[in-house]
């Protein structure tokens, strides 16, 4: 069978089309690696505190995030610096004063570790931040800021639960 010029070339035409497309995958890989720095430039701004599933902390409004400090976790059975357990409740709360050793030696040590340079000859800008359950006695709240203080940390930070905006404003209309 004798094909016309036109067939000839519709059936050359559709030879050369018929290839299945293919995907670009530089503009691909641009976009995912803008997207990976993206993540890692923000993720950097937020500081995770240890989580204690046995510790429920008091609720606050305060509106300034917590800053990366020494955390003191003070538990039911433990007080604990950097997850690294230095003296039992029971203990501490059977001591006379306020000072605790094993608190205090823990802290020192912790001046060269974590602290920045700054923070290490500014006894004033030292920072830790204790985290306790909102029902701890206040006697033992006390011989651990004490302890804080002794070991020459100027600023002491109580962690706690942000209030969402609606629980503030309720606080708002009860207080009025």
């Amino acid at each position: 069978m004798v094909k016309s010029g036109r067939a000839k070339r519709m059936e050359k035409h559709h030879k050369r089309n018929k290839s299945s497309g293919t995907l670009n995958l530089v503009s691909l890989m641009d976009i995912f690696t803008i997207l990976v720095f993206f993540l890692l430039v923000n993720s950097s701004d937020v500081e995770v505190l240890p989580n204690a599933k046995d510790i429920q902390l008091p609720e606050s409004i305060a509106e300034e995030k917590a800053k990366e400090t020494v955390v003191i976790l003070i538990g039911d059975e433990d007080i604990i610096v950097q997850g690294t357990p230095v003296a039992k409740v029971a203990d501490v709360m059977a001591q006379q004063g306020n000072d605790i050793p094993e608190l205090r030696e823990a802290l020192k040590s912790q001046n060269d570790r974590v602290l920045r340079r700054e923070a290490q000859q500014d006894i004033a800008g030292r920072e830790v931040t204790i985290m306790g359950d909102k029902d701890i006695p206040y006697r033992l709240l006390k011989k651990v800021m004490a302890t804080c203080s002794a070991s020459e940390y100027g600023q002491i930070s109580l962690a706690v639960l942000q209030k969402s905006s609606e629980q503030l404003d309720d606080l708002q209309a009860a207080a009025r």
